[in-house]
């Protein structure tokens, strides 16, 4: 069965705890189970924690997760009580950038006709991976203001763009493409207004695309175009990469195909080296409005546990954990947001049975 991997549990902030406590009892059956050698290590961190001690992301902890941990699931994080994110912004970018898990995969798939909003279009129209540069860009953080509340203030942000940040987000997607047997990537970029920038992005992914040529097709499109083609066909799409901001939007865009935030998974890594701690998060916020009402849409996060189970090398229980949320859907066992009655803890419960007698 191989070595035992060590999985860091952060609940976080709002529904955050409620869905990761999904998530663990989730990892808990492919541990008690299937025998999977997994070891669960829960974290005290977060807005609770931030406003008791001030702690935010504990230099022993940090190394403790790089050091010893194969992987990280992560809640959510953001509090009203903490207005400027400090904890969650140590936490967030202390993994991201800290531990330079350089790729945000995003699949946007579609498990059901009825949760795809486009007329004419069903699940098998929308099954795509976003690889969005999750170290760079417009969200280092560099910049400032000048005469700041004054009539003349000045508001800069710098937008960092690497060779070696572009290339190595441009080949993953490629080597993804290859490893799964897609045939076409595409980039999006602003480079007929970001000449400099993105310039650089548009010659890489020339280059780049070179090496994969002709098994997978390349095509540049405008990140605007591609907003509006993603509503008119998204199954014209297989692998989109792109950088920091833009991933960010366009991701959202194709969780809304896919039947919401509540359905979005997605994963922090280093490429496809095994050897580093991941960080798998699913992505739709903390929801302060929902926290401790059993209202959360527990299947992001559950089909955030098998994107991490495939990462550590268990690419079968990822599709059995997929194949009974699907079911779920189907039969409307699942909650509100995805057209059922089923609170947080019911539906999630649903599918654990589901991935239960499967592996019976």
């Amino acid at each position: 069965m191989g070595d035992r991997k060590k999985i860091a549990l952060l609940g976080g902030d709002g529904i955050g705890p409620e869905v990761v406590r999904e998530g663990k009892l989730l990892l808990e059956l492919y541990r008690d189970v299937r025998g999977l050698p997994l070891e669960l290590w829960e974290l005290d961190l977060g807005a609770e924690r931030y406003l008791r001690d001030g702690a935010t992301f504990p230099a022993e902890i940090r190394v403790a997760v790089q050091r010893e941990c194969s992987a990280m699931l992560l809640g959510a994080l953001g509090d009203p009580r903490v207005p400027d994110m400090a904890h969650a912004r140590d936490i967030i970018f202390g993994m991201r950038q800290g531990m330079d898990l350089y790729a945000n995969v995003r699949p946007c798939r579609a498990l059901s006709d009825r949760l795809v909003p486009l007329r004419d279009k069903g699940a098998r129209d929308v099954d795509f991976v976003v690889f969005r540069e999750n170290t760079e860009g417009i969200y280092v953080g560099m910049g400032g203001q000048f005469k700041r509340g004054t009539p003349d203030e000045v508001a800069i942000n710098e937008d960092v763009n690497t060779r070696k940040g572009v290339e190595r987000i441009i080949r993953a997607a490629f080597e993804y493409a290859k490893a799964t047997g897609k045939t076409k990537v595409h980039m999006a970029d602003k480079s007929n207004a970001m000449r400099q920038a993105h310039e650089l992005w548009l010659r890489v992914f020339d280059e780049v695309s070179r090496e994969y040529a002709p098994a997978i097709a390349a095509q540049h499109v405008y990140v605007d175009a591609l907003c509006l083609y993603l509503i008119q066909d998204p199954s014209q799409f297989q692998v989109v990469v792109t950088n920091n901001l833009f991933g960010d939007i366009v991701t959202d865009l194709g969780a809304a195909l896919q039947g919401g935030l509540g359905m979005a998974a997605s994963a922090n890594v280093h490429g496809f080296d095994r050897g580093r701690v991941g960080m798998f998060e699913p992505v739709h916020g903390s929801a302060p409005p929902l926290a401790g009402k059993d209202l959360a849409n527990p299947f992001a996060c559950l089909l955030t546990v098998g994107m991490m189970l495939a990462h550590l090398g268990w690419p079968d229980e990822e599709r059995r954990i997929e194949a009974a949320v699907s079911r779920a859907i189907d039969e409307r066992r699942c909650t509100r947001d995805v057209g059922g009655e089923f609170g947080t803890r019911a539906a999630s419960e649903w599918v654990r049975d589901e991935v239960r007698r499967s592996l019976a």
